[in-house]
């Protein structure tokens, strides 16, 4: 489904549920709507996919031609998806001020895409400092932990702020907002990678999935970010092939404002600009004019030709 949609990777959770958690939070009663356990680890322990089956998505990811990885919720989760041989380490950001935990991670040596939802810009400073030295292959993605995220707590300029903190590695956004805006909002920012949750229905039992698109959203999604993408273009500024139609049908030209004898000197008041026929010189010309003598009678609302202009040189762009 989601290769179907046009994603590039599938990103599941594992966790350890012994390593992630301390006995007192899975013994934690858990009485809430979304619980599929009477405590916290029951609940937990109904959601977690086995190892087994993380391998049969590994082959499912392959054989469909997507990439396949999860986020590593705890040490040893990290450890399974290394022999997993997953393309890159997802890391939460519940770990990203787990520095025992980057540091351990960045020796694997595999890419690392890491949230700061969280997190300050000290610690993200913090992050960059532990990891680049050991992994100089990762990312941070802008991020804000909650579910779902309303537009005043996305805090976009965040993604500039990282992308000027840290100008050698590539910056990109996880969301959790609902609909696609913010997202397609984020590529034009310059955004690398764009995490977003999916799910199938967002009606099911569980806090994340009213925070996930469907997949016709997805769908959407994909296809903003495609066109975002393409029209990212250029940094410089120029006249496009595309635009010679427009330049030859509306571009304007200096005229005549009355008529101008042989011999007289060129002045302002003598000037004006319209769309003309046949083209003459461009309105930017205008003050190079001034002070030059025209060789020959121009009649008024005449477009003035550069063979009516004395010792007129052609500028050649270099």
């Amino acid at each position: 489904l989601l290769q179907e949609c046009g994603a590039d990777c599938a990103k599941f959770q594992k966790s350890e549920l012994e390593y992630k958690f301390n006995k007192k939070a899975l013994e934690r009663p858990y009485t809430s709507k979304h619980s599929w356990g009477k405590t916290y680890g029951e609940h937990k322990r109904h959601l977690e996919f086995s190892h087994d089956q993380y391998r049969e998505l590994k082959k499912y990811a392959e054989e469909i031609g997507i990439f396949f990885t999860a986020s590593g919720m705890d040490e040893m989760a990290v450890e399974f998806l290394h022999e997993l041989d997953v393309p890159f380490f997802k890391v939460g950001s519940g770990d990203t001020n787990n520095f025992p935990y980057l540091e351990k991670t960045a020796k694997k040596g595999r890419p690392m895409v890491i949230s700061s939802g969280m997190q300050s810009m000290n610690t993200m400073h913090q992050v960059y400092q532990i990891v680049k030295p050991i992994n100089p292959n990762f990312c941070f993605l802008q991020c804000t932990s909650a579910y779902p995220l309303q537009p005043e707590d996305v805090n976009l300029r965040v993604i500039s702020a990282y992308q000027s903190a840290f100008p050698d590695i590539p910056i990109g956004y996880s969301g959790h907002e609902t609909g696609i805006a913010i997202s397609v909002a984020a590529v034009a920012m310059g955004a690398k990678v764009v995490e977003r949750h999916v799910t199938l229905d967002k009606t099911w039992k569980g806090s994340d999935h009213q925070a996930s698109l469907e997949p016709d959203e997805l769908v959407e999604l994909v296809k903003a970010i495609r066109t975002v993408e393409k029209a990212m273009g250029s940094p410089i500024k120029q006249l496009l092939p595309c635009e010679m139609a427009c330049k030859e049908k509306l571009g304007k030209s200096v005229v005549a404002k009355v008529t101008i004898p042989e011999g007289t000197i060129l002045t302002l008041d003598m000037l004006t600009v319209k769309v003309g026929e046949p083209k003459g010189f461009p309105p930017e010309a205008i003050f190079e004019l001034l002070g030059q003598k025209v060789t020959k009678n121009i009649e008024e609302d005449e477009t003035i030709t550069e063979q009516a202009v004395e010792n007129h040189v052609k500028k050649v762009k270099c």
